[in-house]
């Protein structure tokens, strides 16, 4: 069942989406040649507890991890992109980071994601590809409006992808999200337009395209979480979670560092 949320509650969801932009800009920012992935989770909890927030990873215990998770922040490198364990690994110059991060405040929950190059761009194939899901996110955040379709949203992330030359799983993508971390319904990164359920104001998503420079399929690390792609190319992974309301789509983990 997918829950509307009153204007008010959206607004409860903004102030969530506020700190959990503000975290993720300060933490991609100290993405840098030298740091531990351990040092950016470490500081991760000292932001949520300043702040009073929970973290919706710490002991998240779906049906396809191994067991609880016990760290607050989803950091991925290279091949890695989704549900990165953090582990104690230097960030080399070149490394390409996805940093996902789901908080709650006051009940209300956000989640958001953006990958960055650490240190210089070595190869720029990477870069496009970061640039490509950024550009497929705002694809999918446009065609988020009332009266529209679940699979206009997963059509216009789609369509960046096939025109960028990349290959979509379907089986991860974006998801509702409110009082929980994920919520009905699951949003696949590829689709038909009017199709799927009917978009309504009030429906809060956290849409959230990914793929990798080559294969579509993923392979599970001995730790039991974290996801890479199968041929070892490098991947990466944009989110936001955005609410529908009668004006347009309202983007609620926007960074002030993005440029749209």
């Amino acid at each position: 069942m997918t829950e509307i949320k009153t204007p008010d509650e959206i607004d409860a969801m903004a102030i969530t989406g506020e700190f959990l932009a503000s975290t993720l800009q300060t933490l991609s920012g100290q993405a840098r040649p030298g740091v531990n992935l351990l040092d950016l989770e470490h500081h991760c909890r000292d932001l949520i507890a300043d702040r009073g927030a929970v973290s919706c990873y710490w002991d998240y215990s779906p049906s396809f991890g191994r067991g609880p998770f016990r760290n607050v922040i989803c950091l991925a490198v290279n091949d890695a992109v989704l549900h990165g364990l953090p582990h104690d690994r230097v960030l080399r110059d070149g490394d390409v980071l996805t940093l996902d991060l789901a908080v709650s405040i006051d009940g209300w929950v956000t989640d958001s994601a953006v990958t960055v190059m650490v240190g210089a761009v070595n190869d720029p194939a990477d870069q496009a590809l970061i640039d490509s899901t950024r550009r497929a996110l705002a694809a999918g955040i446009a065609a988020a409006v009332p009266g529209g379709h679940l699979g206009d949203i997963s059509a216009a992330i789609g369509a960046v992808a096939k025109a960028d030359g990349y290959r979509v799983n379907t089986e991860f993508g974006g998801h509702g999200l409110g009082r929980t971390m994920h919520e009905d319904p699951h949003i696949p990164n590829r689709g038909r337009p009017g199709r799927g359920l009917r978009l309504q104001a009030g429906m809060t998503l956290a849409l959230e395209p990914w793929w990798a420079r080559g294969s579509d399929r993923l392979t599970v690390d001995p730790d039991g979480w974290t996801l890479r792609s199968s041929d070892g190319s490098t991947t990466a992974h944009s989110e936001h979670t955005v609410a529908i309301t009668p004006d347009g789509p309202r983007v609620l983990t926007r960074r002030t560092d993005e440029t749209a």
